[in-house]
């Protein structure tokens, strides 16, 4: 059943992570390794099910893959996830076991931050392996990826704006915005700085409160967020919110967001279209976190991450000339220039871990 599994997603290795004294249970997904080593975060979530996390990882770190390559990064697609709950089952020897894990790997997976993950508890899996970004800045790293993630989404919607109606005015336009974690309250901040009319919803009270007084936003119910009169629908929690239900009663004409696995479907992908939405690729919109981190392997500078930024407005525009050119929907537009720059740089056979000069003379604080 798994190997079934894995023949579907392509995956190069799965690795299952298990140290019953420090209480961890992980799974480490490598997917794609042809453009670089595998980057991506490490999800702690409280899974219902060793299938469901086993799932989660598979599809997340397939999506690394290209994403990475959407970005034009020198690396491949990997991800993680521990099965738990963050506000609870936290502690330094669960985080440095699974930093021996990485460590095992060889540099075949570079880890970093992703739901339920911050950078203190990246301190603790960096003090086992050298292979982790997002790390504090006083090792070289470049801390927190959320605001850069958040501003990345921005210059995804400026693109999808322009496509749509020929302007990148942000302010003129009125956002739903779902999730209010450390990217969606950015993103919600950047929106209300440019004069947006934002309407928030969270499972986390305090945080609607905090995007209400301090940004301005409109807070509903997590399930009207779906029916608010906005112009664009903007998911920042977890992904699928986009299925069968919820279509139908999204009143936007753009969906931009900076959730991964926004589409429940490809089937719901191709309705979409039909629905004239014009759908930004989450992968593609959501990439300024991963390429934050992916500097740090050459030696971290902020003035040239915030550049690398703005290079997803251009990538955006790329996809919809793609789907617009082979008369395909925006989510397989993506695909197809992912793929496209997997195959001609994979034949340059660019060697596996190039890039990885700044992890052999970093000292580890133990």
């Amino acid at each position: 059943m798994i190997f079934e599994t894995l023949d579907t997603y392509g995956h190069e290795q799965v690795v299952f992570c298990h140290n019953k004294d420090a209480g961890l249970k992980a799974i480490i997904a490598i997917h794609n390794t042809v453009l670089g080593p595998a980057l991506g975060g490490t999800r702690m979530w409280p899974y219902k099910s060793e299938q469901e996390a086993l799932n989660d990882v598979l599809r997340l770190s397939r999506g690394m893959t290209y994403k990475n390559a959407v970005a034009g990064l020198n690396i491949g697609g990997g991800k993680a996830v521990i099965i738990g709950n963050p506000a609870t089952d936290k502690s330094e020897a669960l985080f440095r076991a699974f930093g021996q894990f990485v460590e095992s790997l060889g540099g075949r997976y570079i880890t970093a931050e992703d739901v339920g993950i911050d950078v203190n508890d990246m301190e603790y899996v960096y003090r086992e392996t050298e292979y982790v970004t997002g790390v504090h800045q006083v090792h070289g790293g470049s801390g927190d990826p959320s605001p850069f993630t958040a501003y990345g989404t921005l210059q995804g919607l400026m693109a999808t704006l322009n496509k749509k109606f020929g302007n990148e005015d942000v302010g003129k336009y009125v956002y739903a915005v779902q999730g209010l974690g450390h990217v969606g309250m950015e993103y919600v901040k950047l929106l209300k700085e440019r004069g947006a009319k934002i309407f928030v919803t969270d499972i986390n009270q305090a945080l609607v409160d905090k995007a209400v007084s301090e940004y301005g936003a409109e807070a509903v119910g997590l399930d009207e967020i779906y029916d608010v009169p906005a112009d664009v629908y903007s998911p920042c929690a977890l992904g699928g919110t986009i299925n069968e239900q919820t279509l139908p009663r999204l009143k936007c004409k753009v969906i931009c967001g900076a959730a991964n696995n926004q589409l429940a479907s490809n089937e719901i992908g191709d309705e979409v279209v039909k629905r004239g939405i014009l759908y930004a690729p989450d992968y593609a919109v959501n990439a300024g976190g991963v390429m934050n981190v992916a500097l740090e392997l050459d030696g971290y500078n902020r003035e040239r991450a915030m550049r690398m930024m703005r290079t997803i407005y251009h990538n955006l525009a790329r996809i919809y000339e793609i789907s617009d050119r082979d008369g395909i929907p925006t989510y397989k537009a993506a695909d197809r220039l992912a793929e496209e720059r997997i195959e001609k740089i994979g034949k340059l056979k660019l060697p596996l871990g190039r890039g990885h000069t700044r992890f052999q003379g970093r000292i580890r604080g133990n």
